[in-house]
């Protein structure tokens, strides 16, 4: 099984498929058969003790797999009990063939009904795949709901029955599968939206297809890993000072919000900058050094003020708790003509939504769903329902580096392939993790100075720091603050 870092769309997938047949010389039914034996090893490698499964088996090619699947457990030992829904002489092309391959081993195809899911050990999906048509059809939805409700784990053959390939949404419902078993090539749909809660573990089976050379081939999104890290920031040079690493400046934190700037500033010097200061309200000020005097820290009462710091700061973050009134405004406006790479979240967001701006270059935005859907006059529902679509109006909105935040934050630019970070856990669905990961894009792009490495590289050291604090305590409880501190064990590689 591979697990190579590039996911394709479902269209693509098909065209990898078809070059194979018509230009290389493959056969389809070859494919197939690929298919089901990798789909049984698959099987094999996940429930080796299992011996009783259920194929649940629909009307094309996907059924056509569970067939093929069929017959090789069948052959291997194992009790096979198939299900179709679409009864075998209707089916075509591989399909019917697989099924009359399967038929001629003395196996009879049983019409689905719930009750014999019952005693199965494992329930393999093999009722749609790519092949759904929006609407679901009733008998599939009910199908889809009797193999969840069987309460028995589920292998799924290329995509979760309902599932979108391509955005990760289910039409109407799908399958929850334990495992899931893709074929050619990983599909975007098993990665991003509610792909991974519906496809559990994904494994690759390429079944000897290989994408074409040049822009067909290329990816839709390619997933990104620790060694994103080490590329943003290299081993220090033994005689290297403070210096070497940057000077950053965060504008943060109206009256009553220095934790936000705080979080950030923490994150910022775990994260490796040279120097951090926070240009936050008078009254913050106290509040942010008390407890860590390693950040510079002073009151700015109006934007004149930020004149000085912002001449000084090789990179600028401004955002976090910042507000939206007429202080807020000026410094944002402030930052945003000085001149500086800059970094943006929380609020600096928000401003950039009402007032509409562009924005300079070298540029990183970090919205999460909500802020991303004002900036593109949207709803958060409609982002999510798109999240890739979302991202490719941000880029085109911002210009910039733009880190659409979630479960499966997603980063971009204009000429790049968006990265998806698959890291990352529910329990960082909290109070301040965002200004963390501000501070740590933040103080990576002042040591590499190139805003797409940096974002990738931030979203990766937090989230693997989250992934740390998960499993020492568990995710419930989790606090910013514990993941910032993780931090410095990550931007070490």
């Amino acid at each position: 099984m591979s697990q190579a870092q590039g996911l394709y769309s479902v269209t693509q997938v098909r065209a990898f498929d078809a070059h194979a047949i018509t230009v290389q010389g493959v056969p389809g039914y070859v494919l197939m058969q690929r298919a089901g034996e990798a789909a049984l090893r698959a099987l094999r490698g996940r429930w080796p003790s299992a011996v009783r499964i259920a194929i649940v088996c629909g009307g094309g090619n996907n059924g056509g797999d569970g067939y093929v699947l069929g017959r090789c457990a069948r052959a291997a030992g194992l009790e096979v009990t198939l299900l179709a829904v679409v009864a075998a002489e209707q089916l075509g092309g591989d399909a019917r063939r697989a099924a009359e391959d399967f038929c001629a081993t003395g196996d009879v195809p049983r019409a689905f009904a719930a009750a014999e899911l019952a005693g199965a050990e494992v329930i393999v999906d093999a009722l749609l795949g790519t092949g759904l048509r929006p609407p679901l059809r009733a008998e599939f939805l009910a199908v889809i709901k009797a193999m969840n409700h069987a309460g028995v784990p589920i292998l799924a053959l290329d995509l979760p029955s309902g599932l979108d390939g391509d955005r990760g949404v289910p039409l109407g419902d799908a399958v929850r599968a334990d495992t899931t078993i893709t074929f050619v090539a990983p599909k975007t749909g098993l990665f991003v939206g509610d792909g991974p809660e519906f496809a559990g573990q994904v494994l690759c089976a390429d079944l000897g297809v290989t994408p074409p050379p040049g822009e067909a081939g290329k990816p839709v999104l390619e997933r990104i890993d620790a060694s994103e890290i080490a590329r943003a920031l290299p081993r220090r040079a033994r005689a290297a000072h403070k210096g070497d690493f940057g000077r950053v400046l965060i504008v943060a934190g109206a009256p009553g919000m220095a934790g936000a700037a705080r979080l950030a500033g923490e994150a910022c010097l775990r994260s490796g900058a040279g120097l951090v200061t926070i240009a936050t309200s008078p009254e913050n000020v106290a509040a942010i050094v008390a407890d860590r005097p390693e950040l510079i820290c002073f009151g700015v009462r109006d934007a004149g003020e930020l004149a000085a710091p912002l001449a000084a700061a090789t990179v600028v973050a401004i955002g976090p708790g910042l507000g939206t009134g007429a202080w807020s405004r000026a410094l944002f406006d402030a930052a945003l003509t000085a001149g500086k790479p800059l970094v943006l979240d929380a609020d600096a967001l928000n401003l950039l939504a009402a007032t509409g701006q562009s924005l300079p270059p070298l540029t990183v935005v970090t919205p999460h769903p909500g802020e991303a859907a004002r900036l593109l006059g949207t709803t958060s529902a409609a982002v999510q329902a798109d999240r890739l679509g979302a991202l490719r109006q941000l880029v085109e909105r911002c210009g910039g580096v733009v880190v659409l935040k979630g479960a499966g934050t997603l980063v971009g630019a204009p000429g790049r392939i968006p990265a998806l970070c698959t890291h990352g856990n529910s329990g960082m669905a909290a109070p301040g993790m965002g200004d963390v990961l501000t501070g740590a894009i933040t103080a990576i792009l002042a040591q590499c100075r190139d805003p797409w490495l940096a974002a990738r590289a931030g979203v990766v050291a937090h989230a693997l720091s989250g992934d740390e604090l998960a499993r020492q305590g568990g995710g419930r409880g989790m606090l910013a603050l514990e993941v910032a501190e993780r931090l410095v064990h990550w931007v070490n590689p």
